[in-house]
């Protein structure tokens, strides 16, 4: 059994596109039902600080975090604490590509409990700024 952080502005989108409220996610996923090795509150407690480690990761080109950004599209945390990242770059051609990915991986086997880190870089679904969080969008004055 895996257990996915999805990051939350992705989700968000997913819900306006189908013209659904944030709560109706969060009470679909607290009634969610998983059979795991891994104990509730350490899935939460994984997945929070993952969360908090992928936001001290940032672009060496921007003053935004990766996360807040949008780059993160998905964290699966397997019962043998495994944790599977699916991320994306700004654009394929971006000058931190050799190491953003690397950083990423380091950043998430830093994370008290976790195993093994496999960083996955997609393209599919393309990034746009649309991802980014207003707080990234603060910080990069886009509104």
């Amino acid at each position: 059994m895996t257990h996915t952080v999805e990051a939350k502005n992705l989700e968000a989108k997913n819900l306006e596109a189908k013209n659904l409220e944030v709560k109706d996610l969060e009470v679909k996923t607290m009634n969610m039902e998983t059979q795991s090795a891994l104990p509730p509150e350490e899935t939460e407690r994984l997945g929070g600080e993952i969360v908090a480690a992928l936001k001290t990761v940032f672009d060496p080109e921007i003053p935004a975090d990766i996360y807040e950004l949008g780059l993160i599209y998905k964290v699966d945390i397997k019962d043998d604490r495994t944790v599977d990242v699916m991320m994306t770059l700004t654009t394929p051609n971006c000058p931190a590509a050799g190491e953003l990915p690397t950083m990423v991986e380091n950043a998430v086997a830093s994370v008290p409990g976790v195993g093994v880190v496999n960083v996955n870089l997609v393209w599919e679904p393309a990034w746009s700024p649309d991802r980014m969080t207003d707080e990234a969008r603060l910080v990069l004055n886009m509104w």
